[in-house]
Protein backbone atom coordinates (compact mmCIF):
# COMPACT_ATOMS: atom_id res chain seq x y z
CA UNK A 1 0.00 0.00 0.00
CA UNK A 2 2.71 2.35 0.96
CA UNK A 3 4.45 1.68 -2.67
CA UNK A 4 1.30 2.39 -4.73
CA UNK A 5 1.33 5.91 -2.99
CA UNK A 6 4.43 6.46 -3.82
CA UNK A 7 4.29 5.13 -7.36
CA UNK A 8 1.46 7.83 -7.77
CA UNK A 9 3.54 10.19 -6.54
CA UNK A 10 6.14 9.53 -8.98
CA UNK A 11 3.36 9.20 -11.88
CA UNK A 12 2.20 12.19 -11.16
CA UNK A 13 4.97 14.74 -10.46
CA UNK A 14 6.36 17.51 -12.72
CA UNK A 15 8.12 20.67 -12.90
CA UNK A 16 5.24 22.57 -10.96
CA UNK A 17 5.08 19.93 -8.45
CA UNK A 18 5.83 21.92 -4.73
CA UNK A 19 8.04 20.50 -2.52
CA UNK A 20 5.67 19.88 0.10
CA UNK A 21 3.96 17.31 -1.99
CA UNK A 22 7.43 15.16 -1.81
CA UNK A 23 7.68 15.72 1.99
CA UNK A 24 4.23 13.99 2.15
CA UNK A 25 6.22 10.68 0.80
CA UNK A 26 10.03 11.39 1.87
CA UNK A 27 11.32 11.17 4.97
CA UNK A 28 13.43 14.88 5.58
CA UNK A 29 16.75 12.81 5.46
CA UNK A 30 15.92 10.40 2.87
CA UNK A 31 19.18 8.86 0.62
CA UNK A 32 18.45 9.09 -2.85
CA UNK A 33 20.68 7.18 -5.21
CA UNK A 34 20.67 6.59 -8.95
CA UNK A 35 23.77 6.17 -11.61
CA UNK A 36 24.45 10.04 -11.35
CA UNK A 37 23.68 10.70 -7.61
CA UNK A 38 23.77 9.33 -4.20
CA UNK A 39 22.46 12.33 -1.79
CA UNK A 40 20.72 12.36 1.58
CA UNK A 41 18.30 15.05 2.78
CA UNK A 42 14.57 16.16 1.07
CA UNK A 43 15.91 19.61 -0.13
CA UNK A 44 18.80 17.33 -1.97
CA UNK A 45 16.01 15.34 -3.71
CA UNK A 46 14.05 17.75 -4.48
CA UNK A 47 16.87 19.97 -5.93
CA UNK A 48 17.67 16.69 -8.08
CA UNK A 49 14.14 16.34 -9.47
CA UNK A 50 13.79 20.37 -10.57
CA UNK A 51 17.48 20.05 -12.30
CA UNK A 52 15.81 16.85 -14.56
CA UNK A 53 12.82 18.96 -15.46
CA UNK A 54 15.12 22.36 -16.79
CA UNK A 55 17.59 19.58 -18.25
CA UNK A 56 14.62 17.38 -20.33
CA UNK A 57 11.48 18.39 -21.92
CA UNK A 58 8.57 16.37 -20.82
CA UNK A 59 10.05 14.07 -18.19
CA UNK A 60 7.81 11.86 -16.62
CA UNK A 61 7.78 7.99 -15.38
CA UNK A 62 5.09 5.07 -15.58
CA UNK A 63 4.84 2.71 -13.07
CA UNK A 64 5.08 -1.10 -14.72
CA UNK A 65 5.11 -3.24 -11.42
CA UNK A 66 5.12 -2.62 -7.64
CA UNK A 67 5.91 -5.64 -5.22
CA UNK A 68 6.15 -4.94 -1.84
CA UNK A 69 6.92 -6.87 1.36
CA UNK A 70 6.48 -4.79 4.96
CA UNK A 71 9.13 -2.23 4.61
CA UNK A 72 10.57 -3.02 1.37
CA UNK A 73 9.38 -1.78 -2.37
CA UNK A 74 10.25 -3.10 -5.61
CA UNK A 75 9.18 -0.79 -8.57
CA UNK A 76 9.78 -1.29 -12.01
CA UNK A 77 8.88 2.18 -14.16
CA UNK A 78 9.57 3.56 -17.38
CA UNK A 79 10.95 7.10 -17.53
CA UNK A 80 10.13 8.91 -20.99
CA UNK A 81 11.37 11.97 -22.40
CA UNK A 82 12.75 14.34 -25.17
CA UNK A 83 16.09 16.02 -25.02
CA UNK A 84 15.57 19.78 -24.98
CA UNK A 85 14.63 20.93 -28.82
CA UNK A 86 13.91 17.62 -29.82
CA UNK A 87 10.88 16.07 -30.76
CA UNK A 88 12.27 12.83 -30.55
CA UNK A 89 10.94 10.81 -27.35
CA UNK A 90 12.78 8.53 -25.68
CA UNK A 91 12.45 6.04 -22.74
CA UNK A 92 14.01 2.98 -20.95
CA UNK A 93 12.95 1.04 -18.23
CA UNK A 94 14.59 1.29 -14.52
CA UNK A 95 13.77 -0.33 -11.22
CA UNK A 96 13.82 1.43 -7.76
CA UNK A 97 14.62 -0.57 -4.48
CA UNK A 98 12.01 1.67 -1.43
CA UNK A 99 12.98 1.54 2.03
CA UNK A 100 9.90 2.92 4.55
CA UNK A 101 10.19 3.82 8.11
CA UNK A 102 7.28 3.25 10.56
CA UNK A 103 5.77 6.62 9.43
CA UNK A 104 5.32 5.45 5.71
CA UNK A 105 7.86 7.98 4.68
CA UNK A 106 10.61 7.11 1.95
CA UNK A 107 14.17 6.51 3.83
CA UNK A 108 15.50 5.03 0.78
CA UNK A 109 15.29 5.48 -3.06
CA UNK A 110 17.89 3.21 -4.89
CA UNK A 111 17.37 3.18 -8.87
CA UNK A 112 18.64 0.85 -10.51
CA UNK A 113 19.32 1.28 -14.56
CA UNK A 114 22.24 1.59 -17.39
CA UNK A 115 22.96 4.53 -17.55
CA UNK A 116 25.79 3.86 -20.64
CA UNK A 117 22.88 1.96 -22.85
CA UNK A 118 20.14 4.04 -21.62
CA UNK A 119 21.02 7.70 -21.64
CA UNK A 120 24.68 8.25 -23.52
CA UNK A 121 24.18 6.29 -26.53
CA UNK A 122 21.07 8.20 -26.92
CA UNK A 123 23.17 11.05 -27.19
CA UNK A 124 23.83 11.98 -31.17
CA UNK A 125 27.70 11.90 -30.92
CA UNK A 126 28.45 10.68 -27.83
CA UNK A 127 26.18 7.79 -28.97
CA UNK A 128 28.21 6.96 -31.86
CA UNK A 129 30.96 6.66 -29.89
CA UNK A 130 29.71 4.70 -27.07
CA UNK A 131 28.10 1.89 -29.81
CA UNK A 132 31.67 2.15 -31.32
CA UNK A 133 33.35 1.22 -27.67
CA UNK A 134 30.88 -1.54 -27.05
CA UNK A 135 31.58 -3.18 -30.11
CA UNK A 136 35.61 -2.99 -29.37
CA UNK A 137 35.35 -4.61 -26.07
CA UNK A 138 32.73 -7.09 -27.59
CA UNK A 139 34.96 -8.18 -30.68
Amino acid sequence: MKALVYGSFFESINENTPKIDYERVLDKNARFKDPFHDVNGLDNIYNIFQDMYKKLDNPRFKIIEIIEENNIAYIKWDFIFNFKNSLKEESFQGVSRIEFNNDRKVISHIDYWDSAENLYEKIPLLGSFMRFIKKIIKA
